[in-house]
């Protein structure tokens, strides 16, 4: 079922439109997730309990969808990070994503277009561990794998400031 919110216009969410209040509170929070209603709202000049209104909207409508820490996985002992695309033999489209589902070295799963169906992004202790993994799936489909070298262009929020008024 297609996901309601990216049929919409980019700066609406549930029939409200995300305003230039609302993009200043996801700029402030992309910046800083850890920041306080109370900091927030000094930041914006709004009162406390006006942002922790429209904050909660923005979580409950899948706007703001977590809160998280970014880790860097060579420093609890992940040193190899790869993609791996899946084109799966016939009948086995939907085995794919529950195994990446119980595979723990999977951190990401995307169903894409073109000849491969899924792109995982997986961090893993060896080549060993790497192989390991490939033989899950390897009875389910062709893989092609790519070992991360470095990230030039490291995971960013998308951007806010093409959608203010």
């Amino acid at each position: 079922m297609p996901n309601k919110a990216r049929t919409r216009d980019a700066t609406t969410y549930e029939g409200n439109t995300l305003d230039p209040t609302n993009l200043r509170l996801l700029k402030e929070l992309q910046a800083d997730g850890r920041l306080g209603i109370a900091e927030l709202g000094r930041r914006i000049g709004m009162s406390a309990p006006a942002v922790a209104e429209r904050v909660s909207r923005l979580e409950r409508a899948g706007v703001i969808t977590g809160y998280h820490a970014e880790i860097d996985p060579r420093a609890l002992g992940y040193a190899i990070s790869a993609v791996v695309r899946v084109r799966p033999a016939p009948g086995q489209l939907q085995r794919i994503p529950e195994i990446a589902k119980e595979t723990p070295a999977v951190t990401e799963c995307y169903r894409i277009t073109g000849e491969d169906c899924y792109l995982m992004t997986l961090h893993l202790r060896s080549i060993d561990e790497l192989e390991e993994v490939l033989d899950y799936f390897t009875p389910h489909g062709l893989t092609t794998t790519s070992i991360i070298h470095s990230a030039p262009v490291p995971r960013r929020a998308p951007r806010l400031d093409e959608l203010a008024p």
